[in-house]
């Protein structure tokens, strides 16, 4: 913290301290405030302003310092000052303490609680952003919550401060009114347990479930106001239907068909989406034959001879197809109509929240109604507005598969993971590869380090990464495709044969008649989803590209999960979509697998971390493959083993990975992993010697200095040695 924090919670204390020395908490009690009554009464009715004045002042100052005694103040408003002063000037001054403690709460204790739990305090604004003032509601009008820490736990949250005054003004009343009105009979109150009998206790209950009921009150208001218009089919012809086949909507309609649902999957194209029919499949299946073709090239690493990479880039197309053509039954119309699952092909635009006209690719046209509906239509490659770009017939992840001839002169467009990973493929293969990016590295999402460990190695393999150049006109000149880029206040021709964009994706959203039912776009082309997956009105759902953020097969069915849930189980239950553990891989050589924070988004986000870091070059199997390059980095709280984030950048990386994000999703920390046996010699092994350092540097430096002097003296020697250093064995048999 802060001097000036440190300086408020001094100051604080010592009032504190003052008071309890002083003797306050015995003069604020009951007995008290009976024995002299009437003494109080005698001197406030000769000066009845400066006492009104005086109370309110002490008043505000109990509350705000969390004295004991607020209640005692709230009686003697009402034996001193009447039932209705009484009760404006407490319910004021608790309102106004009540507010300046919460104030000293969020100045002191947010921020460093915000860096070192960023999670929880995240998901504790998201929850208070939404139903903030109903909770404090709730919390206010039952008394047996301790005012003071409601205050405190408050003051961590993002509420506004108006919301919160407000709300605590209005909340505290009924409780203000019952100690007031005591107050004005206190010769009968013999303790405090007198004012809150049963009965009243009770009603204090039932009223604090007043703000729940409003709260189901004005969602079932909202609800329908935003069904306002329409009219609700009496009966539906499905419980669920999913609009689009690709990794999204399958999930959504396999767990639909899974819970018994009667559930219509609606396709326009090809089932398996743009993962198996343009994306993932497809690349990595290129990616697989290009990394074949550099081990050849550099088969002396394995002691073998080198050969140059001879082949047909038609036959390399035809497997990416065969490969296509393999996993195509895993997301086939025959076996999800086997799961349950009716599969329609054609386009489906809205009717209304219910209601789905479908124009079948026979041509016929129905309409379909369903309690909910998924929107799962995926994205598209994004064109950027260069002029002449459409004149040069670009590639992109769509259409780069029917491709039969390799480029020589392969021009790439975007330095993201879909162009890096294309980029390095064609390299490989022997295509001259540029790569432009207007920015001044690759991988931009990822930590410097990373992007620059990845730029060496594209220049190792021949690429001509041109970074800071921007991509301002295409022509045609003398018969060659040339590209005009901007660096740095110069103009640069670069000819090109083919070029191939990958400069971000757009959701595809045309012809669905969002419009119809009153949903628009975001900016970045994306729908407006709500934590629940819902769009605008609470049975319309989406999920996959088409909602974003994250443009990952994995993401997608992530989504569909509670897309599909809630749309089948909502009116009774509605569960939040977790991102809390997103894992990611870019698939170029090193592979780049990251999950949770990179140390540039701890930075953003002031969030205290330390970095543990295992180099690849040390590890026996890496070693043995000669693929010993790369590393490991772990990001956790400072002095804690709890894993923050891991970024692993090296041959199979996605696999390391997965150690991590499992570690991450169930709490599990770095003495777990090292504390888990691994077989030997496997890449796996990784994570555990990762795990190694974090411990060596979080070692028990006394106790093993101790330990170190055990050893001598039980070895019958009295000699003074060194300062030990913990460097554990890289194969320990147990437990650390």
């Amino acid at each position: 913290m802060t001097s000036k924090k440190w300086m408020l919670v001094a100051l604080i204390a010592a009032v504190v301290i003052g008071f309890i020395v002083s003797g306050g908490d015995e003069l604020l009690t009951l007995e008290n405030l009976k024995e002299n009554q009437q003494l109080l009464e005698d001197w406030i009715d000769r000066n009845l302003v400066v006492a009104v004045l005086g109370f309110f002042l002490i008043y505000v100052l109990v509350t705000a310092l969390s004295l004991p005694g607020a209640a005692i103040m709230t009686l003697a408003g009402g034996a001193f000052f009447g039932l209705s002063i009484g009760v404006a000037v407490a319910s004021l001054a608790s309102t106004l303490g009540a507010t300046l403690a919460f104030l000293v709460a969020r100045f002191v204790l947010r921020e460093p609680l915000r860096r070192k739990y960023a999670d929880i305090i995240a998901r504790m604004d998201r929850g208070v952003e939404k139903d903030g003032a109903f909770y404090l509601a709730t919390m206010r009008l039952i008394p047996q919550f301790p005012f003071f820490l409601i205050n405190i736990a408050m003051g961590l949250t993002a509420i506004k401060l108006k919301t919160y005054t407000l709300v605590s003004w209005i909340t505290m009343l009924p409780a203000t009114f019952v100690f007031v009105l005591a107050g004005t009979e206190l010769g009968s109150v013999q303790s405090l347990g007198d004012i809150f009998s049963v009965e009243i206790l009770v009603s204090f209950g039932l009223l604090a479930t007043f703000p729940l009921i409003a709260k189901f009150v004005v969602g079932f208001i909202r609800r329908r106001r935003v069904y306002a218009g329409w009219q609700k089919p009496e009966s539906f012809d499905y419980n669920l239907l999913v609009i689009g086949g690709g990794s999204a909507g399958l999930v959504s309609a396999y767990i639909a068909a899974a819970v018994k649902a009667k559930v219509a999957l609606i396709e326009k194209h090809k089932m398996g989406g743009d993962c198996l029919n343009t994306g993932c499949v497809p690349s990595k299946a290129l990616i697989r034959s290009a990394k074949a073709a550099d081990t050849l090239r550099h088969a002396n690493r394995y002691g073998l001879e080198s050969v140059p990479v001879k082949g047909s880039f038609r036959n390399i197309m035809n497997r990416v197809q065969e490969v296509i053509a393999k996993v195509e039954p895993h997301d086939s119309p025959e076996r999800y109509r086997k799961l349950g699952v009716e599969c329609i092909f054609g386009e489906a635009t809205f009717v209304s929240p219910w209601e789905l006209e479908v124009k079948h690719n026979d041509g016929r046209t129905e309409r379909l109604t369903a309690r909910s509906i998924v929107v799962a239509t995926g994205g598209k490659p994004a064109m950027p507005p260069i002029p002449g770009l459409d004149d040069m017939n670009p590639l992109n992840s769509d259409n780069l598969w029917q491709l039969q001839e390799q480029p020589q002169r392969l021009l790439v467009l975007g330095g993201g993971p879909i162009g890096s990973e294309l980029a390095h493929a064609f390299g490989r293969l022997g295509s001259k590869v540029t790569q432009v990016e207007m920015g001044d590295r690759l991988l931009v999402k990822e930590d410097v380090e990373v992007s620059e460990l990845i730029r060496k190695q594209f220049e190792r393999d021949g690429i001509d990464l041109r970074l800071n150049h921007a991509a301002k006109e295409f022509a045609i000149e003398d018969g060659e495709k040339v590209v005009y880029c901007e660096h740095q206040g110069e103009r640069v021709r670069i000819a090109f044969d083919e070029v191939l964009v990958a400069v971000g994706r757009a959701a595809n959203t045309e012809g669905l008649g969002l419009s119809n039912i009153g949903v628009e776009t975001l900016p970045n082309g994306t729908v407006p989803v709500e934590e629940d997956m819902s769009l605008r009105f609470p049975n319309v759902f989406a999920c996959g590209d088409v909602a974003g953020p994250y443009q990952f097969t994995h993401a997608a069915a992530h989504q569909a999960w509670y897309a599909a849930v809630n749309g089948l189980f909502g009116q009774f239950k509605r569960f939040r979509v977790d991102y809390r553990v997103m894992p990611w891989v870019t698939f170029t050589s090193p592979e780049v697998a990251r999950v949770g924070l990179s140390e540039a988004e701890a930075k953003e986000q002031r969030i205290a971390y330390e970095v543990t870091r295992y180099e690849l070059d040390d590890l026996d199997r890496a070693i043995t493959e000669s693929e010993d390059y790369g590393f490991i980095k772990v990001l956790t709280p400072t002095g804690k083993d709890k894993i923050l984030g891991a970024v692993v950048v090296g041959s199979h990386a996605g696999e390391i990975l997965a150690e991590f994000t499992l570690a991450m999703k169930h709490g599990l920390g770095l003495n777990k992993i090292l504390g888990t046996i691994h077989p030997y010699p496997t890449w796996n092994e990784s994570a555990k010697y990762a795990a190694g350092e974090w411990k060596r540097a979080h070692a028990p430096q006394g106790i093993l200095n101790l330990l170190e002097k055990l050893h001598g003296w039980r070895r019958g020697k009295n000699t003074k040695s060194p300062r030990s250093t913990y460097a554990p064995d890289r194969n320990p048999t147990g437990p650390q």
